[in-house]
């Protein structure tokens, strides 16, 4: 064996390098990420990189926040700039129970120290002069919100990790993940491996096949996601500024500025899984084919909000698998069947969730107690039972609900 490790990561997207720094700012920098292709490989590099305080579930805020801070943190540490445009987000109250769950979490909003008030039509329209405001109530802006480039900051992230002793092994699959017989695990790759006391699988919709071999059954797949950029707008180029993004559950989606043009990301109602049946051996950084026939009568309820995004023609579509746990939540955790082996997996929203979760993790692993109860993202809280039919159906409701209010 080459190495001895106390961890090893496996995964260099946004969510890997996060666990690696995490741990390594709390002490632990013994430990290793190994990486099949180059960082920021898999979701990561195609992500709208948005980061927000408002997600679909008010249980998850801490988890918003924290990751915006982490990266932030990272590019202080490194003096690396990570590309945050700051820009506020807006979304959509289009009834009565969307207006009322919004002013139902100003006192939340106010007990954990993010800002975010409750706004009517007019100042939405002075936010951003994009939006149609017709027979919508209000929005829920949170002023704090923003973008980063997504590459930027896992770089930032892991020259943080890297400065505090931890080591990145890239473009070296592991070919396997076995229980010694003793204590810990052995990670085999490219004919070496590494010894350790604990592993963190941040391997997105790979998680599911590098755990299959130790008999786990993980309701980790992958959705087909498109993301649609128009051409320059004039009207952003009159602005002085970035408008906010728009999230609205109409047409579920999430609309921003992207230089001068508009980066929407579409939440189908009918999505289309991807690779069911096992990922593509070579599947590393690649697209898949777009298809907007799909996408047209969703991107028309997006035009009847912001009528600029049907006013100019479209540059580029995007189209690149998203993993996706069947409630929308991600997998972080130990696997409790198999001492030492945890999870930070499942990210539909890694940009905007992964800094926090691998905070989370972090302190969970070396403390021997997660710092708050989060029952909702812990892997244990599927069934072992779950048909994978009835993981894709509840994969497509919760995907295609979009930015609906829940329950």
């Amino acid at each position: 064996m080459s190495e001895i490790k106390d961890i090893v990561v496996i995964g260099g997207g946004i969510v890997g390098c996060s666990v690696l720094y995490a741990l390594a700012r709390k002490g632990c920098c013994n430990s290793i990420l190994i990486e099949k292709n180059e960082l920021t490989s898999g979701s990561t590099w195609h992500a709208a990189g948005n980061v927000t305080h408002f997600g679909h579930y008010a249980e998850i805020t801490k988890l918003y926040a924290d990751s915006l801070n982490l990266y932030r943190e990272a590019e202080q540490v490194t003096q690396t700039d990570i590309g945050f445009h700051n820009t506020g987000s807006l979304r959509l109250a289009n009834n009565k129970r969307e207006w009322d769950a919004y002013l139902n979490l100003e006192q939340f909003y106010q007990d954990i120290g993010v800002p975010y008030r409750v706004v009517g039509p007019d100042e939405i329209k002075e936010l951003n002069p994009l939006v149609d405001i017709e027979g919508v109530l209000g929005a829920a802006y949170t002023p704090g919100d923003g973008h980063v480039d997504p590459t930027l900051t896992t770089n930032a992230l892991a020259a943080a990790a890297k400065n505090l002793g931890a080591e990145i092994i890239r473009h070296q699959p592991v070919t396997s993940i076995e229980q010694s017989n003793g204590e810990g695990w052995v990670v085999s790759f490219d004919g070496d491996e590494v010894l350790a006391k604990e592993v963190v699988l941040a391997t997105s919709f790979w998680t599911r096949e590098l755990t299959a071999s130790l008999g786990l059954d993980l309701p980790l797949y992958a959705f087909e996601h498109h993301e649609v950029i128009t051409e320059d707008i004039d009207e952003l180029k009159t602005l002085n500024r970035e408008v906010p993004a728009v999230r609205d559950s109409r047409a579920p989606s999430n609309v921003r500025q992207e230089r001068f043009s508009l980066l929407c990301g579409v939440y189908e109602t009918k999505p289309k899984l991807w690779a069911t049946d096992g990922i593509p051996k070579d599947f590393g950084q690649e697209l898949l084919v777009p298809d907007l026939e799909r996408l047209e009568d969703h991107l028309l309820k997006v035009i009847e909000r912001m009528p600029a995004f049907g006013g100019y023609g479209i540059k580029t579509v995007n189209n690149g698998p998203l993993c996706f746990p069947p409630d929308g939540c991600p997998m972080v955790g130990p696997i409790e069947t198999h001492k030492g082996l945890w999870l930070a997996a499942g990210f539909p929203v890694g940009i905007g969730t992964g800094g926090g979760s691998a905070q989370f993790l972090a302190e969970w692993m070396i403390e021997g107690k997660p710092p708050y109860d989060l029952e909702m993202i812990y892997p244990n809280r599927f069934n072992k039972g779950i048909s994978q039919k009835q993981v894709f159906e509840q994969m497509k409701e919760t995907y295609s609900s979009g930015y609906k209010v829940t329950e």
